[in-house]
């Protein structure tokens, strides 16, 4: 018996994959559950179309992701903050402050998705971040840490 999944199962398969299982677990198992539905002929078109809309929007998405990496990729970002006479930082910059700016820059990226790439940013001085803005795009940009 063929059956497409719902959603990914250990040691059988992932999800949107058409497997083949026997007739006692297809029938009483994965399809009341609603684990899996019967890969009928009407079933595998319409599951087939509905693969291609999804690498269509997909690739779409990416599309954008490697665009956004590009204008990300050249510039420098400047954060003003509060300094002492030495030039260390009172507290330090995080990842909300550099998605607030990317933001003034017209570029929205949730601060999850930011990765400074020293330690702590407690001095003045110009330093590196990764976002990440697709599964399988990341940009790497320079931001610069200024006195206000």
């Amino acid at each position: 018996m063929e059956v497409i999944l719902k959603q990914d199962i250990p040691n059988l398969g992932f999800k949107n994959d058409i497997v083949t299982v026997k007739n006692g677990y297809g029938r009483n198992y994965l399809i009341p559950q609603g684990i899996a539905t019967l890969a009928t002929k009407p079933a595998i078109k319409v599951h087939e179309e509905n693969m291609r809309q999804r690498a269509h929007k997909e690739e779409k998405i990416k599309n954008e992701a490697l665009a956004l990496a590009e204008k990300l990729g050249g510039s420098t970002i400047k954060i003003g903050a509060k300094t002492s006479s030495t030039g260390k930082i009172f507290g330090s910059v995080n990842t909300i402050q550099i998605a607030e700016m990317l933001k003034e820059q017209g570029v929205e990226v949730d601060r999850r998705n930011i990765k400074i790439v020293e330690e702590a940013v407690k001095e003045v001085g110009f330093y590196n971040a990764v976002v990440k803005l697709h599964k399988e795009v990341t940009a790497e940009f320079k931001f610069e840490v200024v006195a206000e």
